[in-house]
């Protein structure tokens, strides 16, 4: 996991990541009204129809963790506090498994996966979940897995569920759409790092139907318990197993981003992958990390305006 200075005294920010459950779609509200803008784009079809050839096995074991795009993102000043609406789960919850407090191996599940995308010629990997939504269709990621903060939206984008060891038993899912917060897309605000893809139908059925969703929730209370997974590819690791920690949310101790921390050691590769409550409802992900605080990874709060980018992706 790549880490640079945040200011003078404070050392590096830089992401990680995590993923888990399955549970039936469920009816997704309309965005909550007030909240902040999300940017929403299309994906050319040409380029969803060829993005899956495009992968080969060489191209993604030699993908790069994808934290590396989020080194510098972490402000030098307090941040504001996120907009929180009303608490809400779309979908059905559905228990998580028992995980030890640090990075521990576990099965592949099926609606988690690694995601592969390309952002200013170069190619990335990240981890994502497949969530409920009334299209069946939906990803949750990091949203550097998506965006460089600032630039462009990636390219090439696919989600492979329950990737092992170079396997892909569900198939490769094409991007149709990204959604994610303006404040991440236009100025790199890391407490935004979150994402929402649509991804095109596989083989005549929906991922939801092909590999189950997890439910998902926001504007819950913080300090809560999660389970977080993830395919961590920097040493010691090497990205090919679905890996697994959890822990209790703390605030971040400089008070630079709303992110809350859980004890995990997965470094990059991670990135994007969901945390999730006792419930078994998906709501947080691997975002980025300090590197002078050891063995722990932070990911953004799920409020209102996580919800709204969640809508738009559920809607589109």
């Amino acid at each position: 996991m790549k880490l640079t200075s945040l200011r003078t005294g404070l050392v590096g920010a830089a992401l990680v990541a995590s993923a888990l459950l399955a549970a039936p779609t469920a009816a997704v509200a309309a965005p909550p009204s007030g909240s902040p803008g999300v940017d929403h784009v299309g994906v050319p079809a040409a380029e969803t129809a060829t993005a899956a050839e495009y992968w080969t096995p060489d191209r993604m074991r030699g993908a790069t963790p994808a934290d590396v795009l989020v080194a510098d993102k972490v402000a030098s000043t307090p941040a504001s506090e996120v907009a929180k609406g009303a608490p809400v789960t779309y979908g059905k919850p559905a228990p998580a498994p028992d995980v030890d407090l640090f990075a521990t191996s576990e099965a592949a599940v099926p609606n988690i996966g690694k995601v592969f995308f390309t952002l200013g010629g170069r190619n990335y990997v990240c981890s994502a979940n497949s969530v409920s939504a009334t299209n069946g269709s939906v990803v949750s990621t990091a949203g550097h897995c998506v965006h460089s903060g600032k630039g462009k939206f990636a390219s090439r984008w696919i989600f492979v569920p329950a990737y092992e060891n170079g396997a892909a038993p569900y198939g490769q899912w094409a991007a149709t759409s990204f959604s994610a917060p303006t404040q991440w897309t236009k100025g790199g605000d890391i407490t935004y790092d979150t994402a929402f893809v649509k991804v095109a139908p596989l083989n005549g059925r929906t991922l939801a139907q092909t590999v189950g969703a997890s439910a998902v929730a926001f504007n819950q209370a913080r300090g809560l318990a999660y389970e977080a997974f993830g395919y961590p590819a920097a040493a010691p690791f090497d990205g090919q197993t679905l890996k697994s920690c959890a822990g209790t949310a703390t605030a971040d101790p400089y008070g630079q981003t709303q992110s809350q921390g859980i004890p995990c050691d997965m470094p990059g590769g991670s990135s994007g992958g969901p945390w999730f409550l006792g419930s078994g409802a998906q709501n947080s992900l691997n975002s980025f990390g300090y590197n002078n605080i050891p063995n722990m990874m932070f990911g953004p709060y799920y409020g209102s305006v996580a919800q709204t980018a969640y809508a738009t992706a559920a809607a589109s």
